[in-house]
């Protein structure tokens, strides 16, 4: 009778520790609470009810193709608010005419399952013709920090990024919005942008998520070849050398990008865009290195493909 006794009160104390476990564990999201919408008034009526009970929108904007950088930044987005909004949207306004519009990869049912898995609350995926109304003739063009590194090379590129954030702004209303630090330019023009309009929208700059090798995750790393993945080692090795540089006390941003393009070009195959010491916050080329306040930026092409990265000095 004690055994039995003692092993009916185990009983009962696993039954009350399993109990305690499992109503600890947040209840398993299912997919089909995440909202997939199309169209504008469809958004703004689902927007307005989450709105309504109290909650903060965060908007994560991509163009699909996603993969664990942009998971990075729906993390980040269901930490800084209540309610995560993914937009999947490939912008033809941002490509130039002998860009990859057509060719970038859509990959719209995988984005789904993995929106879904990250917990996000809705994506909105318009067309363009629902998105671009007949006629459009109104742009955002923000001035000085468009003209240099990759606005150089893209012309109309940084009006279209803008043009669409500012639109996915106003239709989306979101207290904040998660950008990547690897298109840092981008993250720039959107900020002055915000600043400029009055835009009461915080925008949040998330840090660069790494392939094992430390080449930045990008939708276009899809198009190299495994030869040509190792050989895009050599950005981040030429990032390495521009930073050990500062860290040993050089100042002269000439040295710093002269020693970056001389390992990044080690290989013949990687074709220099350019290659830049710029103030992190103007994209304004500087004379000496203030710590803290400067970056290397760079882009170049391997084979077909356009490459960028950015480090802090």
């Amino acid at each position: 009778m004690k055994f039995r006794g003692c092993k009916g009160r185990y009983l009962v104390l696993m039954r009350t520790f399993f109990m305690f476990i499992v109503t600890s564990i947040p209840p398993a999201r299912s997919p089909l609470c995440m909202q997939v919408i199309q169209t504008i008034s469809d958004l703004r009526q689902a927007l307005d009810k989450v709105r309504a009970a109290g909650k903060k929108i965060c908007l994560v904007p991509t163009m699909g193709c996603l993969h664990a950088g942009h998971l990075s930044l729906i993390k980040r987005a269901r930490a800084e608010a209540d309610y995560t909004v993914v937009s999947i949207f490939v912008n033809p306004t941002q490509f130039g005419p002998n860009e990859d519009f057509s060719k970038y990869p859509r990959t719209f049912e995988a984005d789904r399952d993995a929106c879904s898995k990250a917990s996000v609350d809705l994506i909105f995926a318009p067309t363009v013709e629902e998105f671009y109304p007949k006629n459009a003739n109104t742009w955002v063009d923000v001035e000085k920090v468009t003209t240099g590194l990759c606005g150089a090379f893209r012309p109309g590129h940084f009006r279209g990024v803008s043009t669409v954030v500012a639109m996915l702004f106003n239709v989306i209303q979101p207290t904040c919005a998660v950008f990547g630090r690897k298109d840092l330019q981008q993250c720039v023009v959107i900020k002055q942008m915000v600043h400029d309009l009055h835009m009461p929208v915080k925008v949040i700059i998330d840090e660069t998520v790494r392939e094992p090798n430390g080449l930045a995750l990008s939708s276009r790393n899809r198009y190299l070849t495994p030869e040509e993945l190792q050989k895009a080692t050599a950005i981040p090795a030429a990032c390495k050398v521009a930073q050990e540089l500062v860290q040993k006390g050089e100042t002269n941003p000439i040295l710093i990008e002269k020693a970056a393009f001389k390992r990044l070009t080690l290989d013949a195959s990687l074709r220099v865009q350019y290659l830049k010491v710029v103030h992190r916050e103007t994209l304004s080329e500087v004379t000496k290195i203030l710590p803290g306040e400067c970056v290397l930026a760079l882009a170049c092409y391997l084979g077909n493909t356009r490459l960028i990265d950015n480090v802090d000095l």
